[in-house]
């Protein structure tokens, strides 16, 4: 196992944002077996030390590459874009209109104790992230279009923060 290869490479998968899920565990696995700290407990202190290593590197790679968010952010890194870059909040007009839009609804929803709307909102926040997603993967596996993706990336995470704020209205109202 080489230590400086990249998640995708350690895995023995391409580098895309649509990654076959069963695949990936399989292959963490595989790599778990054969490098977990538990197979090296008779082994020298430099042999416990490289499982270890090996055995973290594997464990990191696993958790940004089975989460859509981290493995775009990271397929975005490797090729040269720091999407979450905080000098970098650039939004379209439209967008920012409908986070206005969003934030409004959820205020009032908060406000007015309504369930039915906060449950409304959080199933058009949930339809939007998932065509974000679809989105995502065209840009970075189809159109290598590594800024869009990364515009498309903080877009995500704008809507996962206030998907996390429908979560906390609802149990303030409970």
């Amino acid at each position: 196992m080489d230590l400086s290869a990249d998640f995708f490479s350690l895995f023995q998968l391409p580098r895309t944002f649509s990654l076959d899920s069963a695949e990936l565990d399989t292959r963490y696995r595989e790599i778990q077996g054969q490098v977990h700290p538990d197979r090296f407990t008779q082994a020298g202190d430099a042999e416990r030390r490289l499982s270890m290593q090996w055995a973290t590197q594997a464990n990191e790679a696993y958790q940004t590459l089975k989460k859509p968010f981290e493995r775009a952010r990271y397929l975005l890194a490797l090729n040269g874009v720091d999407a979450m870059d905080a000098r970098n909040t650039s939004m379209p007009p439209d967008f920012l209109m409908q986070q206005m839009e969003w934030r409004e609804a959820l205020e009032d929803a908060r406000t007015d104790k309504d369930t039915a709307a906060l449950e409304s909102l959080e199933k058009a926040l949930r339809d939007e992230a998932r065509d974000l997603r679809a989105r995502l993967g065209i840009l970075l596996d189809e159109q290598h279009d590594y800024v869009r993706a990364g515009d498309t990336l903080r877009k995500l995470r704008f809507m996962d923060k206030l998907q996390e704020e429908i979560g906390n209205a609802f149990e303030e109202i409970e």
